[in-house]
C-alpha cells in the first residue's frame, strides 16, 4: 500500500517548495564525482514533478542554483550549467506530456547565454500548459529578490508615483519574482540540513518545514507523500489559538 492512499486530497498544499540538497554527498558515497550526483538528481526532479502534478499540487518551486553557488569549483559550475542546458532540452517532452508549465525566478541575465536562451524557449513552449507550474529558482537569492523589490518601490517614490503610506505587504509581494504565485505552504529540504539557505525568505513566512535525511537523488514519490502527510497532520494556526482554529473549522 502506498502512502498516497492516506493523503487527504481536500487538504493538499497548493504550493510546495523544495531545496534539493545532497547531490554531491550522495555521489561521494557512491565513489563518484559531484556532477554524477547532480546528473542523478534529474531523475528525482522528474519523479517529484510528475508526482505533484498527479496529486493536484498547482505549484512546485525547486531551488536549482543559488547566487552563492557561483562560488563552487569552476568545473562543477560549468558542469551544472551544461546539465541544465541538456536537461531543459530533454525534459520538454515530459513537461508537455504532463501539461506542466515551466517558469523561472532569479537573475536569468547572469546565466550563460546558451542556457538562458534554451530556458526561455522552454518557458515559451510550455506557456499554454495548465496542470501545474514548475518553477525553477536559478541564480536566485532571497535577499537579492527583496532588495530588487525595494529598489523598484524606491524608484517609484522618487518619480512621485508612490508614497511611504502606499507601501503594504501586498505591494512588496507584488514586486517579488513570485508575484501572482501563492506562497508555499510546505517547504521540503533533503540531506538532513535544517536551514533555508537564502530561499524564498519573504514567501516562507508561514510555510510548514519538512526535513529528511535522504539525499536528493534518493528522494522519490513515497518520500514526497510522507512530507505531505506530515504537513496534513500539523495544525496551521497563523498566530491564532488552537481553540480559535477549531471554532472556525466548524
Amino acid at each position: 500500500m502506498s502512502l498516497k492512499d492516506s493523503i487527504d486530497q481536500t487538504r493538499l498544499p497548493q504550493h510546495i517548495a523544495i531545496i534539493m540538497d545532497g547531490n554531491g554527498r550522495w555521489a561521494k558515497s557512491q565513489g563518484k564525482n559531484r556532477l554524477f550526483g547532480h546528473s542523478n538528481g534529474v531523475s528525482a526532479v522528474r519523479e517529484v514533478s510528475e508526482g505533484c502534478a498527479e496529486l493536484g499540487v498547482k505549484y512546485l518551486t525547486l531551488y536549482a542554483f543559488s547566487t552563492e553557488n557561483w562560488n563552487r569549483p569552476i568545473l562543477e559550475v560549468t558542469g551544472l550549467m551544461d546539465l541544465l542546458l541538456k536537461t531543459t532540452r530533454s525534459e520538454i517532452k515530459t513537461l508537455q506530456k504532463n501539461n506542466i508549465r515551466l517558469r523561472a525566478i532569479g537573475d536569468m541575465d547572469a546565466l550563460p547565454a546558451s542556457t538562458a536562451r534554451e530556458l526561455r524557449q522552454a518557458i515559451a513552449d510550455t506557456a499554454g500548459n495548465s496542470r501545474m507550474d514548475l518553477i525553477l529558482a536559478l541564480n536566485y537569492s532571497g535577499k537579492a529578490e527583496i532588495v530588487r523589490a525595494v529598489k523598484q518601490m524606491a524608484a517609484a517614490a522618487k518619480a512621485g508615483t508612490l508614497t511611504p503610506e502606499d507601501i503594504t505587504e501586498q505591494m512588496v509581494t507584488d514586486h517579488l519574482y513570485t508575484a501572482g504565485i501563492p506562497d508555499p505552504e510546505l517547504m521540503i529540504r533533503t540531506s538532513g540540513e535544517q536551514r533555508i539557505s537564502n530561499f524564498l525568505l519573504w514567501q516562507l513566512a508561514y510555510a510548514e518545514f519538512y526535513f529528511t535525511e535522504k539525499f536528493w537523488p534518493e528522494f522519490d514519490r513515497e518520500e514526497l507523500y510522507r512530507a505531505i502527510l506530515t504537513y496534513q497532520n500539523r495544525e496551521r494556526r497563523f498566530g491564532k489559538t488552537t481553540e480559535q482554529v477549531k471554532e472556525e473549522g466548524k
